[in-house]
Order: structure tokens, then sequence, then C-alpha cells
């Protein structure tokens, strides 16, 4: 199947986004006066957009303020905002994700969608295109798009041609005309392209590739193949495609919360049967609510374990829901819902043991999920082991529903007291130690103003720096496990050793053994 692509392209997305917010005023279909956006450029105001009704009036961005007040008295200037603007242009990426999950920003103020294998659901591509020009109407931005085989041949007839549908294969053919301006190069190139007669695409078209990259740079004829249709390029969209997706779009926006769960329930559904048959799981669950005003509403749900069950899934999901600080507000009524499983793992059929350990975990494991959906994923945590020897990083809090890592807890050995204990100070608590040797262990030592005689002791156990992360400067620790005459139990470690002028090394409780 050939890969189509469909290029948005909006001309006045700035002070579109104004208009709705209010900031632009608008009386009976026009605005009032002419609005520009300006911008310090090159020391002075530049307009960097235009309203419609400054672009009849013969205003182009570029020009300068002061030249562009003398042509109209009456222009009201406003402060460009780029980053708002790019956020607002994200926010139509999510809204047009309705129609494909691959949407790519074009900056400036432009949308490339992968529409490959799409366009049949929405009534062929022509009734694609009306199905997204309506919408943007609805929501008060004008548009103008157009559809071709490569994602650089769709821009340019969308923003320097007439737009509409490109068959397949007829790039060439239709975009020939166009002017070299299309290329998007340095307007010093354009200017010698125009001075060698060289004023459309079918005029370098015509050229011989080496003899145009010779004289103009292999990025401008990588272009014209692009645009031409001899090259393709992928688009990286803003949302990786998930594993699996299942949606649903109505041809009247509904509001009703039990309608609501009914189509998330039948989603639900159907996503479960496509993951058995592939005999995964899902790990991660979001749910996609899109308004017909154009907001979108996304709510994610997660799981310790790959999981493809209705009834635990819907209740999560209910269990989020009741727990959203700002409810989940259809405004005008939802005209699309998708359920997308962006994370699978393989999940073979359950094997019940029979002392039962099985239907233990699962229990767990629905709590975790529960509390999950109830608190967040980052305030239901689990300790993992990590691959190092220092005994602070040897464990770490990650997120319950997280994927477990590879690295194992170590295990004891057997009839053996545990290795490390499980509580730990931070910082260690320093001690008063004496040995009978230099580099041998405690006999006595001071914690808390209380003296501790030393019964047994073990060790030590030498822990060497880890000087990627501590630095050179961090000296060794020799630990001991050490239990007293009352029979408790400590893990003190000693760092340095007698020097030259007799200083003693230093004593640290690291440590309480249960």
């Amino acid at each position: 199947m050939p890969r189509r692509y469909l290029a948005l392209w909006f001309p006045f997305l700035a002070t579109d986004r104004l208009r709705r917010t209010g900031a632009i005023p608008a009386c009976g279909g026009r605005v009032e006066k002419p609005h520009v956006l300006v911008e310090t450029q090159h020391g002075g105001l530049r307009l960097v957009d235009c309203d419609p009704c400054a672009v009849r009036l013969g205003l182009t961005r570029g020009l300068t303020l002061a030249d562009a007040r003398a042509r109209i008295p009456d222009l009201v200037a406003l402060e460009a905002q780029p980053r708002a603007d790019l956020d607002f242009l994200e926010a139509l990426a999510g809204f047009c994700d309705r129609f494909t999950p691959l949407v790519a920003c074009d900056e400036p103020h432009g949308l490339i969608l992968d529409i490959t294998g799409c366009a049949h659901l929405f009534g062929g591509e022509a009734g694609m295109i009306d199905r997204v020009g309506h919408a943007m109407r609805t929501i008060g931005l004008t548009l103008k798009a157009a559809i071709a085989g490569t994602p650089d041949a769709a821009r340019a007839s969308s923003r320097f041609g007439g737009g509409g549908i490109v068959p397949p294969g007829r790039e060439a053919e239709m975009l020939c005309p166009l002017p070299v301006a299309v290329l998007e190069v340095e307007p010093e190139t354009v200017i010698a392209l125009s001075r060698a007669g060289l004023k459309t695409l079918a005029h370098l078209a015509a050229r011989p590739s080496a003899t145009l990259s010779a004289r103009f740079g292999e990025v401008l004829v990588r272009k014209l193949r692009r645009i031409l249709g001899h090259e393709d390029r992928r688009i990286t969209p803003l949302r990786p495609p998930p594993d699996c997706v299942v949606e649903r779009h109505f041809a009247e926006p509904f509001a009703d919360a039990a309608s609501l769960e009914a189509v998330v329930a039948r989603l639900v559904g159907e996503a479960a049967r496509v993951l058995e048959a592939r005999g995964e799981g899902g790990r991660v669950f979001e749910f996609a609510f899109f308004r017909s005003d154009g907001a979108v509403r996304r709510l994610a749900i997660e799981t310790g374990r790959p999981s493809r069950e209705g009834k635990a899934l819907l209740r999560l999901y209910r269990e989020r829901i009741a727990t959203l600080a700002d409810p989940l507000d259809p405004g005008f009524g939802f005209d699309a819902i998708r359920l997308a499983v962006p994370l699978c793992e393989p999940l073979a059929a359950p094997q019940h043991s029979l002392d039962g350990r099985a239907v233990e975990e699962e229990a767990v494991a629905d709590l975790v999920d529960r509390l999950t959906a109830r608190f967040g994923r980052d305030r239901v945590l689990r300790f993992a082991a990590q691959d190092t020897h220092h005994p602070v990083r040897a464990a770490k809090a990650l997120p319950a529903a997280a994927p477990r890592p590879e690295t194992p807890w170590p295990e004891p050995e057997p009839d053996e007291p545990p290795a490390r204990p499980l509580q730990l100070f931070e910082p260690p608590q320093p001690v008063e130690a004496i040995a009978e040797v230099p580099d041998g262990p405690p006999i006595r030592f001071r914690w808390r103003r209380l003296v501790h005689d030393v019964a047994r002791a073990e060790g030590p156990e030498r822990i060497a720096p880890e000087w990627w992360r501590d630095g050179s400067d961090e000296p060794m620790r020799d630990y001991y496990r050490v239990e007293d005459a009352q029979g408790r139990r400590f893990w003190l470690y000693r760092t340095g050793f007698h020097d030259a002028d007799g200083a003693p090394p230093r004593w640290f409780l690291h440590g309480l053994f249960a």
C-alpha cells in the first residue's frame, strides 16, 4: 500500500488562537480592526503574524511596525507568544489523534498526519479532508489541507499550491508548476535560481541532479526529490504508536455518564480479545476522550503485571474516575473515544498451583493496582534490587506498577543469618570503638551514651567506593557484624587506618539487625 500523508497548515494560527481567548475581539464574524503580532528582530519591532484583515490591507511578515503604522494608523499590535502558539499546535496534534495515531508537528503552524490505511474510515481521502476541515472551522481555525504521497509534497501543496488531493504517483506532474520558493531554502539561493532562469520546480526537474547539487548543494536536490515524490521520509509522531488501539466514533456527540461507561466497557472487551489473540496482556491502558470543541482528555491506568481481564480493568477505571481532582467534563459532548495499550507483554494462560500461592499473589497484585489507581503511580512504591555493593544503593524505591528490573535480590546462605540489616541509618551514626589490633573488629563501643561489650564479631567485609559516583576521595569501609553481651546485633564499619601521627580510624554504626 502506498503511503499517504495529510498536511494541515494554519496560516493564521497565532491570531486565531488569540481570537479564541478573546484577546482579539470579533464583530459579525470579522475583526473590527487589523491586528498584528510583533517581536524584536534586528534591533526593531517587526511583524511576525498578521490576521486576515491585516493581510487584505497589504501587510506582510517582516515589515517593521513603524512602516505598518504609517500605512494603517489604527493598526492594533500585540506581542507575539511563540511558546503559547507551540503549545496550542501540540494541543491540535492531540485533537488530530482521533484521525490517526501518527501525528507530527510541522512548524511553523502546521501538522503532518500519516493517514496510510486510515482514510477509508472517514469516507475516503476527500471525506477525511472534509471531516478535518469541518472540525477545525468548528473551533474557529482557518485551515488549508493537502494529501500527497510524501510529507514534503503534502506540505508544498498546502502552503504554496491549491491544496486538495494529489493522486498517488502524480506529485511531479501536479507540483512542477510551483515556484522554487516551495523548496524553502535561503533567500540568496532563490535569487540565484531566478537569475539563472530557474523559476519553477519544472525548470529544476529538467536539469541534471549532479549539476544542481554541485552548484546549490545536496540539500536543495534532496528537497526537490521529496517534493516531487521521488523520495519519501518518515515523520516522527509526537506520541509513539501504541501496540493495540480500539476506538469508537459517533455521529452525534453525547455526554451521558452511563453511556460513556458502556462505551468504555465495550472498548475494554475489544482490546481484551485482541490481546488474547496475540497471547499478550497490557501493562498501561490509556483512554482518550475527544470532545466536540477540540479538547482532549486522557486517562491512564497501570497494572503491576500483564492483564487483559475486563472486569479488573473496569474496576481500575472506576477507581481512577472517582479520584480525579478535575472531573471528566464532557462539555458539549464526546464525539470519539479511544483505548490505546502502549505497553504489552506476553501473557500465558494462568496455571494455578496446588498450594494456593497463585491466588494470594493475584490478590496482592490486584490490591497494588487499585492503590495505584486511587493514589497515583508515584505514591505506591516497592523496593527493587540494584547491581551494586554499596549498602545505601543496594535497593531503590520504584513505582509498584513499573516493570520489574532484571537484577535479582541476593539469596542468603542456608542456615546463615542475613548479611545486611533491614534497618539502615542515613547518615550512619558515629560511635566510639576500641579494637584489640588496629585492623581487627571492635571489642567495645559506645553508642548513644551506652557502652556495648562485643561478644561475637564477623568480618571484615571490605567495600570499596564506586569512583564513578563517589569520586576518588571517598575512603574504603570495613564492615563488621557484631553481637553484644545482651544478644543485640549491630552493623558497624571502620574508615581509614592508623596513620604515622597516631590518629585512630573512625567508626560508624550503619544498621541494626532484627
